[in-house]
C-alpha cells in the first residue's frame, strides 16, 4: 500500500511541475480537451492507464 501512495505523490508532483513550468501550455491543453468528444477523452485515459500499468509491471517485475 505504501507504493500506491508513493505513486500518487509522484504523479501529483509531476503534474505540479508541469503546471509551474508551462502554465500557458497547460491552459491551452485543457481548452483543447474541452473541445474533444467524450469518447476520445475516455479512450486517451484508458490508454494512458494501460500504459502506466504496463510500465509499472515491467519495472517492478
Amino acid at each position: 500500500m505504501t507504493d500506491f501512495f508513493v505513486a500518487i505523490g509522484l504523479a501529483i508532483t509531476i503534474e505540479g511541475i508541469l503546471y509551474a513550468l508551462f502554465p500557458d501550455g497547460m491552459k491551452r491543453m485543457m481548452m483543447q480537451v474541452l473541445t474533444m468528444p467524450s469518447n476520445a477523452v475516455r479512450s486517451a485515459g484508458i490508454t494512458a492507464a494501460i500504459l502506466g500499468v504496463a510500465l509499472v509491471w515491467i519495472i517492478r517485475g
